[in-house]
């Protein structure tokens, strides 16, 4: 008896410490040859995710958190645990890897469709392969809520109507369900930036820099970059640039996010109507805008906010597209309020 109950003192002890190591490790699900929308295949693909936070018996705590243009679960990963932006003390939260981030199937890891010859992709379709992970990788046929930013929150406006069911809450933030013709002007400066370039023969750790600058320079208002650089810093600031190019997330890369992005409609799947869309989302929402953002102009959320009747913050500051940032600690507490009523 002695023997028997050290036995299974051991074994409770070995599947927690696995739980505890398994807690925000990089996981992937394989989905063979996946069709995308417009019937091209993506060979071989494969979707990352991380999980933080313990389940509850009923599976009803499951916030999905899909990841930004350019980021990975392991950069939200930094957002997510006790009183961070979405708390795993909680909620069992599923960071998940966007397609062509580098880490799920890409332009850049693909063994039979590298380069150029990687199918274009929506983000309809990285919407659709979390769909997948969730039904049939993790046996979940509904989530609490959802949370996004920035290219998150277009994958978010895409859950919402495309599964309107399937979760109860809805946060998306520095968001658009639309593009306005600015931020395809900007799209399109970065896509044809790097087909320029590559055209060019251009070195990839220049193409890298080039894409990193602009980044840096829509991403923050011009009034935060003076007053956080000042002109004799600057040739110190700029030498975060100077570094060798990455091979994970690489330019083919950005591009073909960029092209998912340019492609974001969600009122096109209405007739271009933003009342029609409102009428099919079931989840209650909130938006949080950047009154300031040079990257995601802010209009059409309001607007759509207002449609639909649901929580909407504007914040003020200069800090443009991460305008979150510095505002986080009012930020937590505005989507920690609005996850836990």
């Amino acid at each position: 008896m002695i023997l028997k109950k050290r036995l299974i003192l051991v074994i409770v002890l070995i599947i927690a410490g696995t739980l505890l190591f398994a807690e925000g490790e990089q996981q992937f699900i394989q989905l063979g040859n996946f069709s995308l929308e417009s019937g091209e295949i993506i060979k071989d693909c494969r979707i990352g995710y991380r999980t933080f936070g313990k389940l509850n018996q009923d599976k009803s705590n499951i916030i999905l958190y899909p990841s930004w243009y350019g980021g990975t679960s392991e950069h939200l990963g930094k957002l997510i645990g006790p009183g961070k932006l979405v708390d795993s003390s909680r909620f069992y939260v599923i960071a998940v890897d966007a397609l062509g981030n580098g880490v799920s199937s890409s332009p850049s890891n693909s063994k039979r469709q590298r380069g150029d010859k990687f199918p274009v992709f929506t983000i309809r379709d990285m919407v659709r392969t979390q769909y997948e992970l969730l039904t049939k990788e993790l046996g979940v046929d509904h989530i609490y809520g959802i949370i996004g930013g920035s290219m998150g929150s277009f994958q978010a406006f895409e859950w919402l109507v495309m599964y309107p069911n399937f979760m109860d809450k809805a946060v998306a933030y520095v968001c658009t369900p639309q593009f306005t013709s600015y931020d395809l002007l900007l799209l399109s400066f970065e896509l044809e930036l790097i087909e320029a370039a590559q055209s060019a023969k251009i070195p990839e750790k220049t193409i890298q820099r080039l894409g990193n600058i602009g980044a840096e320079l829509f991403a923050r208002t011009p009034a935060y970059r003076v007053k956080h650089t000042s002109r004799s810093e600057f040739d110190e600031f700029m030498e975060k640039y100077d570094k060798e190019a990455s091979v994970v997330y690489t330019s083919d890369d950005k591009a073909s996010q960029l092209r998912a992005m340019k492609s974001q409609d969600v009122f096109a799947h209405f007739d271009g109507s933003m009342e029609k869309a409102a009428e099919a989302i079931r989840a209650d929402v909130l938006m949080i805008v950047s009154e300031t953002d040079h990257m995601v102009n802010p209009q059409p959320a309001i607007d759509f906010a207002r449609v639909l009747e649901c929580d909407l913050v504007v914040l003020e500051n200069n800090c443009g597209h991460l305008a979150l940032g510095c505002e986080m600690d009012r930020c937590i507490d505005i989507i920690n309020q609005f996850f836990n009523k």
